[in-house]
């Protein structure tokens, strides 16, 4: 009988049943590459925010439905976001951040899916109230995960990072859906084939990432709504409000609204010219807020309301006189305002709250925010079939520079009470 030996040499046996199998080596991006695909993941959702808003009116008229019924699919997303954000809001810090990335991301591939093999608005609202949902699981997990992975002398970048992200994806999701709206024969196809390829990548990157929270108790009691502000925040939570209000408002003025505006009031149905229109307040805001980051955060609010101000009068008398170079430059200016004056006020409130209570209030300041997101646009949304388009319109633009001159005042008054450049 043959044995072992007078096959390899006396000791190779011995090596070959003692040394052990290599073991399987699980895919793991380096820190570096885990940062920076999970920013790029970060921004694909902001982009599929901001990539229905030019085919909207397409939609209007191939299905023929009533115009308020956009209006009803944009601030469904914002409802939706809201909620999750409050359910699901912290649950990362219990399971991990990983887990509820990937399920957030796998979540955004069904609303592209739905948003591609749409027949009627009805799927629209459902696709958008899905979106909603998969976006407030992924918003707080996203910024935690950013500054988390963020390599250590860098991890302002990370905050950064998450802040601008939303934005400036939102205008880039608007402006690339506009080019295909303007230059391809099947827009709807390649956006929501685009994005949902963009978030399948961006599972892979999540799961090939290091997981930065250890799991711990409490995942369940951790989706009981609640919401509170530190008692060091609470002052500057309170005198903020206004500027939520109106930095908000204005991003639901032009995101909801200016296809809208572009079709009933300048008569343009140019895919390009609806998504420039959306894009230009979110861009202009991202810029400003990364060019002013050194800036002194309250002079910063002060400017940013003042340029609210001017722009959306300029806006106002854009549309009013129906001059579209108005309602661009009016969108320009206000949207600087948007960013500087939220970006800066981000920079005064989060060092007031303690790490383990930092997510609670962050999950105030976008409770307001996202409120003045979506419930004025929806009240314009039934407004415009009883008074009108244009009235609508320029009231909610009166409505937006109010809150900005309130905040302007209360910010000012903050300045003088407490130390500057604080």
């Amino acid at each position: 009988m043959t044995t072992a030996d007078e096959i390899c040499p006396t000791g190779a046996t011995a090596a070959l049943h003692v040394a052990p199998r290599p073991a399987r080596r699980s895919l793991r991006l380096r820190p570096v590459a885990a940062f920076a695909g999970t920013a790029l993941a970060f921004v694909a959702v902001a982009l599929a925010v901001g990539a229905p808003s030019p085919l909207f009116v397409l939609y209007e008229q191939e299905w023929g439905f009533a115009p308020w019924l956009l209006t009803v699919a944009f601030a469904i997303y914002a409802v939706t976001l809201l909620i999750t954000l409050l359910v699901a809001g912290s649950l990362s810090d219990h399971i991990g951040r990983r887990p509820v990335l990937i399920g957030a991301l796998a979540l955004q591939i069904v609303a592209m899916l739905m948003f591609l093999f749409a027949t009627d608005i009805g799927w629209i609202i459902a696709a958008r109230a899905v979106q909603g949902v998969a976006t407030g699981a992924a918003m707080s997990t996203f910024t935690a995960a950013l500054v988390e992975l963020a390599p250590e002398k860098h991890k302002k970048l990370g905050a950064t990072i998450g802040s601008t992200a939303p934005v400036g994806g939102i205008a880039l999701g608007a402006f690339f859906t506009g080019l295909a709206v303007q230059f391809t024969s099947a827009p709807t196809t390649l956006v929501f084939v685009a994005l949902a390829v963009l978030f399948a990548a961006g599972v892979v990157v999540v799961a090939a990432s290091p997981e930065t929270v250890e799991r711990r108790p409490g995942a369940l009691r951790s989706l009981v709504p609640r919401l509170v502000i530190p008692r060091a925040a609470r002052g500057e939570f309170v005198g903020a409000i206004p500027l939520f209000l109106a930095t908000w408002m204005l991003a639901g003025l032009f995101i909801g609204l200016s296809p809208s505006i572009l079709h009933g009031v300048f008569h343009l149905d140019s895919g390009l010219l609806n998504g420039a229109i959306v894009a230009v307040p979110p861009a202009v805001g991202a810029a400003a807020g990364l060019l002013l980051t050194r800036a002194p955060a309250r002079f910063s609010t002060q400017w940013g309301m003042v340029a609210i101000v001017v722009g959306v009068v300029l806006a106002g008398i854009g549309i009013a006189a129906a001059v579209l170079p108005l309602l661009f430059a009016g969108a320009t200016v206000a949207g600087a305002g948007f960013g500087a004056g939220f970006s800066a006020m981000l920079r005064i409130l989060a060092p007031l709250a303690p790490n383990d209570k930092r997510a609670e209030l962050f999950a105030g300041i976008f409770l307001i925010s996202y409120l003045a997101y979506g419930v004025p646009a929806l009240v314009a949304g039934e407004l415009i079939a009883s008074v009108g388009l244009l009235p609508t319109v320029l009231g909610y633009a009166v409505a937006i520079g109010a809150a900005a001159v309130v905040a302007l005042i209360v910010q000012t008054l903050r300045a003088r009470r407490l130390t500057p450049g604080r």
